[in-house]
């Protein structure tokens, strides 16, 4: 990773609208642990319950693929939301789309976990995707208001500590209560995060992007209309332009790439620690664990590294890992080695997205300044989009057969790593 002195003092990124927040201090930790529960609240939904499908084929009298069909209905949902609530909250600011989209989604959690058909399940979790979004989109697009460059990488990074690491733990934590508390017990501790997410945000969640700034946002927008060659402070590129821009586009590419990889090993993790390694349910939840701390381990370090580093030297570092380690498997696969020797270069594979997950992030939302929620929205939509594509792929060979999850996490890492290598920010 190619080391440069970063200064420490919080600078606005170029073009810049004047007066808009710019790392106005060290976020509040409230706050912070409050937008970590928002980005975490998603993943708890659809990973925690996974263990419990089963049950839910014999309590509604439905089919394996019914009983899935509302997990795909929340993973929909959360898609579509993404970009509902992103552009909204860039139109009418982030404390109100953010309130009301996470107390629309406690209540359907409520009903989730009360649903007396498979069909009511369904379309009460199509809504909880939707409006579970909200917290994910505007929590990045407060981040980006707030904050650019090498904090807002702090803070999106430490965001990771809890986002990030909720796919990875989640599983296990649904498989060790499936059995005590059942399918709807599951979807009642869903719940419970849903209210304590929605009184955390009234009581932490500040608005970030009020009249002045939207105001300020819209007449720069106009000026570029008019001006599209303006490169000025007060007239910067429309929004559309700025999200197909070559800095956002391979940001985000990269960002989505690179999750899909854990992704793809979560998805395909049961079949492989269980039927492929031979290993029993504690044993599973060990190694699940390891990823998971391996992960918030290199989570927190690259908080600490945003101001000593580039986020982007960051970012390509944490990528090259993340393929090392996809390399390995894949070659481990390929010469037939004993099964249980695949969990090593996996610890690398979902530990080396600390250096990615908030870095690219930053540098995604650093490149669209005034549309945070625009461009978090594009960003979320490709992260759940893709993580949809990916869950069917690792399976196509089988409960017994490793080789799909190696391709799958070998074309999303080198196209992550071709991303942030052509990705054109100095930051």
């Amino acid at each position: 990773m190619t080391s440069a002195a970063r200064d420490s003092t919080p600078t606005t990124p170029p073009g810049t609208p004047s007066g808009t927040p710019s790392n106005s201090g060290t976020i509040s930790t409230p706050l912070l642990l409050t937008l970590a529960l928002l980005s975490a609240v998603a993943p708890f939904a659809t990973d925690l319950y996974l263990p419990g499908l089963p049950q839910i084929v014999g309590d509604l009298d439905t089919t394996t693929s019914g009983a899935e069909l509302s997990l795909t209905a929340f993973l929909i949902g959360a898609a579509v939301g993404q970009v509902i609530f992103g552009p909204l909250s860039d139109r009418l600011g982030r404390r109100g789309p953010l309130l009301l989209g996470t107390l629309i989604y406690l209540l359907c959690s409520i009903g989730t976990a009360l649903a007396p058909s498979l069909w009511l399940l369904i379309t009460l979790r199509l809504i909880q995707g939707i409006t579970g979004a909200a917290g994910m989109v505007i929590g990045r697009a407060v981040i980006s208001d707030r904050y650019h460059g090498s904090e807002a990488a702090r803070a999106l990074s430490l965001m990771m500590i809890v986002g990030g690491v909720a796919p990875v733990i989640a599983p296990f934590l649904g498989s060790t209560l499936a059995d005590p508390i059942g399918w709807r017990g599951l979807l009642w501790i869903v719940a419970g995060l849903g209210l304590l997410a929605l009184v955390c945000s009234l009581t932490f969640v500040p608005e970030t992007h009020g009249p002045a700034e939207r105001t300020r946002q819209d007449a720069a927008t106009a000026a570029a209309d008019q001006d599209p060659s303006a490169t000025t402070a007060t007239a910067q590129p429309g929004t559309l332009r700025r999200l197909f821009s070559r800095p956002y586009l391979t940001a985000t590419l990269a960002f989505a790439f690179g999750f899909t990889t854990m992704m793809a090993y979560i998805s395909a993790s049961p079949f492989l620690y269980q039927n492929l390694m031979g290993l029993g349910t504690v044993q599973y939840g060990l190694l699940f664990g390891l990823n998971a701390l391996v992960l918030m381990l290199v989570s927190m370090v690259a908080a600490n590294l945003t101001r000593r580093f580039r986020i982007r030297s960051a970012a390509r570092a944490g990528l090259g890992i993340n393929l090392l380690g996809v390399l390995v498997f894949g070659l481990l696969v390929l010469v037939d080695a004993p099964p249980l020797s695949l969990a090593v270069p996996l610890v690398f594979v979902v530990g080396s997205l600390g250096l990615v997950l908030g870095n690219a992030t930053a540098l995604a939302m650093d490149a669209v300044p005034g549309a945070a929620g625009s461009a978090s929205a594009l960003l979320g939509f490709l992260q759940f989009g893709l993580a949809g594509i990916a869950s069917p792929l690792v399976g196509l060979g089988g409960d017994m057969d490793a080789a799909p999850l190696a391709v799958t996490m070998l074309v999303a890492s080198v196209i992550a790593n071709l991303a942030i290598a052509a990705c054109p920010t100095k930051i």
